[in-house]
């Protein structure tokens, strides 16, 4: 068993179960609806169909970074218990969480001087950070030092590739992404957008699809071209989704037809978070992938 502890942030959107089963520590993302804070717990206090009807229904949500004292309390605990730690954060182009945990690693350094913490920027969010996560408790599990891991992270985090596809443009009005006016002629086109994660960890539109069936094709398409090992690709995928299941399921179906080397022969799914999915809204299907690195 390894001596220090993987962590990592609600927003990787995995279940709880799974991470669980990872043995990889987590620490909540927090949320605000209509002015009562609550935890991206991934869905425990508010499940995801009810956080989205209520958002469509106008409830006003916004999102608030881990704060440095609950980093601290929450590693507090495994440091008394002699243990090292390797956080990785969300996407400091997505959120200033990353800050955070750098100035709690040294605020709490000062506590435990024979301590090692490790803050890094997985430069990832949803299924991609989750999909990082997931590989790096493989790592572990295979014996991996807490300064081979960092070092691994630091050197592949570039190779996850993450590509969103929404549906319903209301939320991406909201939050700026895509103009009132473009969203009007979208809407009537029935335009859906394609988005990534880009280099920094930020957030970019790539292209406007006519139609929802061309822009799932496109998605596929994005990872038979940048997909590790081409179409020989052995690795896990992860498809997250905002309450679009058969959405969700659908480009699974793609992409198992034309990877016959998935490790465990399929494609798994899960819920976006609270903590993305209200800057998204419903309708977001994220394909998760191990490809080319970002550049």
């Amino acid at each position: 068993m390894a001596d220090y502890v993987l962590s990592c942030c609600s927003m990787c959107d995995l279940s709880q179960e799974w991470l669980d089963s990872r043995d990889v520590h987590y620490i909540y993302f927090n949320y605000e609806i209509n002015g009562k804070v609550c935890k991206d717990d991934f869905g425990q206090t508010i499940p995801p169909a009810d956080l989205y009807a209520r958002m469509l229904a106008g409830a006003e949500v916004r999102t608030s970074q881990i704060s440095v004292g609950e980093y601290m309390n929450d590693w507090r605990p495994f440091l008394e218990a002699g243990k090292d730690i390797l956080h990785i954060c969300l996407a400091s182009g997505l959120s200033g969480t990353y800050g955070s945990a750098c100035m709690a690693r040294d605020s709490i350094a000062q506590e435990f001087p024979e301590r090692k913490i490790i803050v890094i920027d997985s430069t990832s969010g949803s299924g991609g950070y989750g999909l990082l996560m997931d590989k790096l408790a493989d790592l572990r599990d295979e014996g991996y030092s807490l300064e081979d891991l960092a070092a691994w992270t630091e050197a592949h985090k570039a190779e996850v590739q993450t590509w969103f596809v929404t549906t319903d443009l209301t939320f991406l009005i909201r939050g700026g992404r895509v103009s009132k006016a473009a969203g009007l002629l979208g809407g009537m086109l029935n335009i859906c957008p394609m988005l990534d994660i880009e280099p920094d960890g930020s957030l970019a539109v790539k292209e406007k699809i006519r139609t929802k069936r061309k822009a799932f094709q496109r998605q596929l398409m994005k990872m038979e071209t940048l997909a590790q090992n081409g179409f020989d690709y052995d690795q896990r995928v992860f498809i997250t989704n905002t309450e679009c299941l058969a959405d969700a399921k659908a480009v699974a179906s793609m992409v198992e037809a034309k990877f016959h080397k998935l490790r465990d022969g399929k494609v798994e799914i899960f819920d976006v978070g609270a903590g993305i999915g209200c800057h998204l809204g419903p309708g977001t299907v994220v394909l998760n992938f191990w490809g080319k690195p970002r550049s």
